[in-house]
């Protein structure tokens, strides 16, 4: 058998081992604290979760969806007038996506041709740089610097890569570093986008975890936002509907037409009782979003205070699920220390340079464990000795 030479682009490298440590741990009797994946464990408000059981008992909606309701996109463009202050046209600036995930691994197959230049954020979600290489795209990673509040500088850009480019993605509050982007980043973001005709693509998944009484909008809400981009949202974090798989893309009518056109080649739409689920989630009451905030809050003080007092000392993020921790001065290697964390203490984490080049040096740690469990973990790395 022979198959295809873009899969040699993709490899499942460091996570693979990770797992059969894990999985050897857990056989042999030992606990593992994974924090390595982030799978939020927060479930759906009860008013969601009784109108997805009620949907999916009608047996009238096990038919292929095809489109995006009306209500949905309705629902939508309501959701981002009340929370973001954004208007978007239910019928041409709204795309359903089968979670963001899917969205981000196709949108660059809509945009780009092979060859053609994208540039992603570094360190990066790993689908904003495998999107683009499985539509065959180059690669320029724009460094997310610590000395500059790990928010890229548009300006280091050479001046020949941005004329190439013709595609970027960008995402704050950001995944992996954890920091947010101040008003001025996306001012500087549309004005550079409009200079060399690139189509942006914002990540937003995070807008609703932020903490210490920060707040966070929509991209889009910038003027000339809408004009150069769109939006990615989902309601994976904010409303615990991580495997219903629920995202949107927002924004810019053309690059939302012509990704409904890729799409309706590919699926036959969002399964109808997940689009009435989203639409309880999104008009529904809201206090849960500030439970749900409120607990990966109290997860990060608890994570990050605990680790301190043993000795491993970093920033508190700004927001997200992660936490974005520099590795002790003794290891050159995130993949050893994260090989050797879970060896030793059974906590699982994710080494930075599966973020790509500049994650090198830190590892990633998700939220995703109750109270108990961050305590169990700090106190196995701590009896583990790995931080002396």
């Amino acid at each position: 058998m022979k198959f295809a030479e873009r899969m040699n682009r993709f490899g499942e490298g460091v996570f693979s081992r990770l797992a059969e440590i894990k999985r050897q741990k857990l056989e042999a009797g030992e606990s593992v604290v994974d924090l390595s994946i982030g799978a939020p464990n927060i479930p759906p408000a009860e008013h969601i979760l009784d109108v997805l059981c009620k949907e999916a008992a009608d047996k009238n909606n096990y038919i292929y969806a095809i489109n995006d309701q009306k209500d949905l996109l309705q629902a939508v463009s309501q959701w981002y007038e009340r929370r973001y202050g954004v208007n978007l046209d239910p019928d041409t600036e709204i795309c359903s996506l089968l979670g963001s995930q899917e969205g981000l691994a196709h949108i660059a197959m809509s945009i780009v041709d092979e060859g053609e230049l994208v540039l992603v954020p570094d360190p990066c979600y790993p689908v904003f740089a495998d999107g683009p290489r499985l539509a065959g795209a180059e690669l320029y990673y724009m460094p997310q610097k610590k000395e500059n509040g790990y928010v890229i500088r548009l300006s280091d850009i050479p001046e020949e890569v941005a004329q190439r480019a013709k595609f970027m993605v960008v995402s704050y509050p950001n995944n992996p570093t954890a920091v947010m982007a101040p008003d001025s980043f996306y001012e500087e973001l549309i004005a550079f986008a409009k200079k060399y005709d690139i189509i942006v693509l914002h990540d937003n998944a995070y807008s609703e975890l932020v903490f210490d009484g920060r707040h966070c909008g929509s991209f889009l809400r910038f003027p000339g936002a809408k004009e150069v981009g769109v939006e990615f949202n989902s309601l994976s974090k904010t409303y615990g509907l991580a495997g219903a798989r629920i995202g949107f893309c927002v924004g810019n009518p053309e690059v939302v037409k012509h990704l409904k056109l890729l799409k309706s080649n590919m699926d036959y739409g969002m399964f109808l009782p997940l689009q009435k689920a989203a639409i309880a989630a999104i008009t529904g009451d809201q206090s849960c979003v500030e439970t749900t905030r409120a607990a990966y809050e109290k997860r990060r003080d608890v994570l990050c205070d605990g680790l301190s007092a043993i000795g491993w000392k970093f920033p508190k993020p700004e927001a997200t699920m992660f936490v974005w921790a520099p590795i002790p001065e003794s290891f050159t290697s995130s993949e050893v220390f994260a090989v050797e964390l879970v060896k030793r203490s059974g906590v699982l984490v994710t080494p930075g340079s599966a973020f790509g080049p500049s994650g090198e040096g830190y590892v990633r740690m998700a939220l995703v464990q109750d109270e108990p469990e961050l305590k169990q973990g700090i106190a196995a790395i701590d009896a583990c000795g790995i931080l002396k």
